[in-house]
């Protein structure tokens, strides 16, 4: 599967990119047939340092369909990893409806 990550308001260092990589092709696990996934990374600078500034948005194309989500917490992996849940329960959603 090809994953796109774009940064916006940041540069982000190579551990949270293979990490957010790791993480999004794990759902290969739960659906065979994606095609491909973007990764959208927002740091809110307006925010103060300790509150839910930095966001994950993650779309992935699969057949037939186009799933999407986001959150926003304190750090870029706990928005990610958050995503994640919500992208897997779509997943399992739609295989479950087009049984």
């Amino acid at each position: 599967m090809e994953v796109k990550i774009k940064t916006i308001n940041f540069d982000a260092d190579e551990k949270l990119v293979k990490f957010t990589e790791a993480k999004v092709n794990k759902l290969d696990k739960f659906f065979e047939g994606i095609i491909s996934s973007e990764v959208f990374l927002t740091f809110d600078k307006s925010k103060k340092k300790h509150t839910d500034n930095k966001e994950a948005k993650i779309k992935v194309d699969i057949p037939g369909a186009e799933l999407f989500a986001e959150k926003q917490t304190t750090t870029f992996e706990e928005s990610i990893d958050l995503v994640m849940d919500a992208l897997e329960k779509q997943i399992k959603k739609h295989k479950e409806k087009n049984r």
